[in-house]
């Protein structure tokens, strides 16, 4: 993102909290240059989006500065192996790739799915295979897919997502291997990753193939989003390792209201100058 600020630089996930509309002129009020949202449901459900809304909502970005992506949901289990479900998911993720152009998205954040520990294995694979169908259906409709590393789940429980862990990761992208499929990198889940953290999941990593780092502190111990300064995270220390990667790239704020993610990024701001970090 040539020219901007950090500050600018820090997107917000809308989500579902408004139409994606009244989202887009919030965003446009409050200097926030970066946004996404789920087309899931109410208020945006992907089959009210006619030829007129998307129109409408391409008119607003244009001009605006606003990046704009769309946000798939980690409770669709990319990793389905069961009969029509499985046709399902792959017409779900075309639905999304259908929308981006037509609204004017330039990605979508996709997921790895889940298992239930047993069948890790099967999953793991059906996963890759789909998204190499998907990333190949994205690449012929000029759509950028993200692949975001999700949450480490305690041991004992039976239903873990995928990727996790930075080898995950690398095994998903080194398999796949699409410039249609790139990484959106959860920093708080890379927090709480036991034996882990945000620096080795960095290192261990092919950085390059970052696009976008999703942003929220977290407790250090389970699954939670809470506001900056809430948690644990060093963001002063985290925007000085991803930023001395050479990343230019956008971040995405992922936590509370709007304006719980808008207040939260002077707060990142003022860590990341405080650590030292060129934010002009």
């Amino acid at each position: 993102m040539a020219g901007k600020t950090l500050k600018q630089r820090i997107g917000i996930d809308l989500g579902r909290r408004l139409p994606l509309e009244d989202g887009i002129r919030w965003a446009a009020e409050n200097d926030v240059c970066v946004i996404d949202a789920q087309t899931d449901i109410a208020p945006n459900a992907l089959e009210t989006f006619d030829d007129a809304r998307c129109a409408g909502v391409r008119e607003l970005l244009e001009g605006s500065g606003i990046d704009f992506g769309l946000h798939t949901l980690s409770g669709v289990n990319v990793a389905e192996i069961s009969p029509f479900c499985r046709d399902a998911v792959d017409a779900y993720m075309k639905a999304y790739i259908d929308l981006a152009p037509k609204l004017g998205a330039k990605w979508i954040v996709v997921h790895g799915g889940y298992h239930f520990t047993a069948c890790r294995t099967i999953r793991m694979q059906a996963a890759i295979d789909r998204l190499k169908r998907v990333a190949d259906y994205a690449a012929k409709h000029d759509v950028l897919l993200l692949l975001e590393n999700l949450n480490w789940e305690p041991v004992l429980a039976e239903v873990n997502y995928m990727p996790v862990t930075p080898a995950e990761c690398m095994h998903f992208f080194r398999e796949i291997d699409n410039p249609a499929l790139r990484w959106s990198f959860t920093a708080n889940h890379a927090h709480f990753l036991p034996g882990v953290g945000i620096d080795k999941f960095v290192d261990a990593m092919d950085f390059s193939l970052c696009r976008e780092v999703r942003l929220a502190d977290n407790n250090g111990s389970y699954e939670i989003h809470q506001k900056p300064g809430e948690g644990t995270i060093d963001f002063g220390a985290m925007f000085k390792k991803i930023e001395g990667t050479g990343y230019t790239g956008h971040y995405s704020n992922g936590f509370g209201s709007i304006d719980d993610m808008l207040a939260g990024r002077d707060y990142m701001v003022e860590r990341a100058i405080e650590a030292g970090v060129k934010v002009d």
